[in-house]
């Protein structure tokens, strides 16, 4: 195929993930009573699961502290467009959570082609493990992180002659942020499968910035989190075990890569 030709096919293919999450959107759009009021908003309240949870775990443990959201704060909005403009932007943000397995699909239709028949056998699952991570990720980003950031930033202090009064957007793009970057985190084992792959990344290397990449883990575990040990492991072991899934894969491929050129 030409350039051209292959341009062609993109325009195509992203054409048809607009479409797929432009229809997401507008359903989104449609039915903002349950995006907002469900899902969107739910993590600042005390019947949101995670903080009903910690709060009868704090209470079965003495530890008052791990009660979190227990007073829910009002948002404020300062803009006359405001509520509408992140109605928008929250619906297009739903778009393409909700569309990314179909996106990530569309993509992988456009490199297939390009891969040898044995590599595309050795990464068929890309499109089922990626979307699955995905959607491990945005789980663990709304039900873990999201309330305890929106804990720590609505309750955070800097004088008690400071009145806090957050506004829709910094809410929602707090959310959102904390939701994308989730399931983004969880691409991990993926990225290092394909690094391993080309060679860029190998079970030493990984083993050698293991102390580092804890330090890293804890550290942000930390400032996102209430004071307490419960806390900070329950937002750090997820990622170490991560970081630990990608050292199993990259001496996997390690050990296939090897035994693909003792036979040769």
């Amino acid at each position: 195929m030409s350039f051209l030709e292959h341009l062609e096919v993109m325009r195509w293919h992203l054409l048809r993930s607009i479409v797929a999450v432009i229809i997401l959107a507008l359903a989104a759009f449609i039915f903002k009573d349950i995006v907002f009021d469900r899902i969107i908003l739910a993590p600042k309240e005390p019947v949101f699961p995670t903080n009903r949870w910690l709060c009868q775990l704090g209470e079965i443990l003495g530890l008052q502290r791990l009660c979190i959201n227990s007073d829910p704060f009002q948002l404020q909005t300062v803009k006359m467009a405001e509520q509408f403009s992140m109605h928008i932007i929250v619906s297009m943000v739903a778009g393409i959570v909700v569309g990314f397995p179909y996106i990530f699909y569309e993509f992988w239709r456009f490199i297939v082609p390009a891969l040898y028949e044995k590599e595309q056998k050795t990464a068929s699952g890309a499109v089922f493990y990626t979307s699955l991570l995905f959607i491990l990720g945005v789980g663990f980003g709304y039900y873990i992180i999201a309330p305890l950031s929106v804990n720590f930033l609505g309750n955070y202090r800097v004088s008690e002659s400071v009145i806090s009064a957050p506004t829709l957007r910094s809410y929602v793009q707090t959310i959102t942020s904390v939701v994308l970057a989730s399931g983004i985190v969880f691409q991990l084992p993926i990225l290092v499968y394909f690094l391993s792959k080309v060679g860029l990344v190998t079970p030493d290397f990984l083993k050698k910035y293991r102390r580092h990449s804890i330090i890293l883990i804890v550290t942000l575990s930390a400032i996102i989190t209430p004071p307490d040990i419960f806390s900070q492991v329950l937002v750090a072991l997820p990622l170490m075990l991560l970081y630990e899934i990608g050292i199993v894969i990259s001496r996997r491929i390690l050990r296939q890569q090897e035994a693909e050129q003792a036979k040769e």
